[in-house]
């Protein structure tokens, strides 16, 4: 989702309601000053990896929802910016989807099935790890909202109330701890892109 209004001083609802493009650009500000990422995406594809498509049709569901300005097209080319800094500079990320982020259907069958494609290239980019979580996986958390945290001092999550920055130490340890737990049911390499590669299969 930078404009006038500072995302940490707690104006990401002020933000959205200029439209997706100011929110979007502050998100791609963000991750270009961003040296080390780790998320969890439980539902829906991470948005540095999105489409064109994928993107625009995610995008088109929270015009809708907030009922703000329909700037698709500049939320779309700032959302999708962002994929230019994996591997750039020593970046490093750390990712991983829920298997039910390959299922949830955004925009139909063809934008799914072009969006599992590039998922199943963006596996051999240099700095991105990226793990899925099998839906019948064994946990050892008990489920629950999709974070990101960026260099370790920041976390970013959203949800139906728009986005949530989060500093504070105490907070932040409790989404290290999140994914540190997280980690270990997912699979890597080979078994992630079988994984993909049978969702494909049946879209």
């Amino acid at each position: 989702m930078n404009a006038s209004t500072s995302p940490a001083d707690g104006g990401w609802t002020d933000l959205l309601q200029q439209g997706t493009g100011p929110v979007q650009q502050s998100f791609l500000d963000l991750v270009k000053n961003t040296r080390e990422y780790v998320g969890y995406h439980p539902n829906v594809i991470w948005g540095d990896l999105q489409t064109p498509q994928y993107a625009e049709a995610m995008l088109r569901l929270v015009v809708g929802f907030h009922e703000i300005p329909d700037d698709i097209e500049a939320g779309v080319a700032a959302r999708t910016a962002r994929a230019q800094y994996i591997g750039q500079n020593g970046r490093s990320y750390h990712v991983l989807l829920g298997e039910q982020a390959l299922l949830t259907n955004i925009g139909g069958a063809d934008v799914m099935r072009g969006q599992l494609q590039h998922l199943l290239k963006a596996t051999a980019l240099p700095g991105l790890t990226l793990g899925i979580v099998p839906a019948r996986a064994p946990l050892r958390i008990y489920p629950g909202d999709g974070f990101s945290l960026f260099d370790d001092h920041r976390a970013e999550v959203e949800g139906y109330r728009g986005a949530e920055t989060i500093t504070d130490p105490a907070r932040l340890q409790v989404f290290r701890k999140a994914f540190a737990l997280l980690q270990p049911s997912a699979v890597y390499g080979q078994d992630a892109l079988d994984l993909i590669k049978a969702t494909i299969a049946s879209t």
